[in-house]
């Protein structure tokens, strides 16, 4: 949505939290362990072909406007999510990563205020725009995860838009943001490959990371997984979207 790797524990017969630096001697965060327990699922999401002709400049730019507007719509929907997050913190600390959150998310909605006004496409059309259901099926699924659970299910619902973009950006952009070049995307790849996205997402698998250090019992896990890999479905879905409308 304008939105790498520690290891396995073994389950346990009772409870036991995992610790910060379980898993890391074999280079694996909470994030890659999720990623790498839902492969089919984050495959489908990554390397979806919205995203595939969106890199090679090839991507219909009706698919891509429909794509933005309902994307819009979107973030304000994870806005809400991370005010959400707010409210279910108990530390400042996490309090703090949510408002963090929440500003990089209001940030990103200007990127696509930026590109939508050059088809005439104003702040108000945006905000008028009728959620599609793909769009209500991912952000209400996101909700409802931190509504019915804890920080660490709310988040595991966001890591893949909030990190995926990240790893979808960086990899269209193989040779940098200078090697865009008149890619007719490149400003929207740029936004997600350059630095500032870059760090949003370190610090989002880094909160996983502490979340889970304080609340992860190995025997919550794979539910963890099926929210992650159903995230990264929703996801794909949204991709989809955009080439289903082109196509019509």
């Amino acid at each position: 949505m304008t939105r790498s790797p520690r290891a396995r524990q073994p389950l346990h017969s009772a409870p036991a939290l995992v610790r910060r630096d379980a898993g890391l001697a074999k280079g694996m965060d909470v994030f890659e362990r999720l990623r790498s327990s839902a492969p089919e699922a984050w495959t489908r999401y990554v390397d979806h072909p919205f995203v595939r002709q969106l890199g090679a400049g090839t991507l219909p730019e009706a698919a891509f406007r429909v794509y933005l507007v309902q994307d819009y719509l979107f973030l304000i929907q994870f806005a809400r999510a991370y005010a959400l997050a707010a409210y279910k913190s108990r530390t400042l600390a996490d309090i703090r990563a949510a408002q963090a959150g929440l500003a990089a998310i209001l940030d990103e909605t200007e990127l696509h205020v930026r590109l939508c006004a050059r088809w005439g496409i104003g702040r108000d059309d945006l905000a008028a725009a009728p959620e599609h259901p793909a769009t209500v099926a991912y952000t209400r699924f996101v909700l409802d995860q931190g509504a019915a659970g804890d920080l660490l299910d709310l988040h595991v619902a966001l890591a893949p838009c909030v990190v995926g973009y990240a790893v979808i950006g960086r990899s269209l952009a193989p040779a940098g943001i200078a090697g865009l070049g008149g890619h007719p995307y490149g400003e929207w790849i740029a936004d997600y490959a350059g630095e500032p996205y870059q760090a949003v997402a370190s610090r989002a698998r880094d909160h996983l990371d502490d979340l889970a250090a304080r609340t992860l019992a190995e025997a919550r896990f794979p539910a963890l997984v099926a929210t992650f890999a159903t995230a990264s479905r929703l996801e794909a879905d949204f991709w989809q979207m955009g080439l289903d409308a082109a196509a019509a």
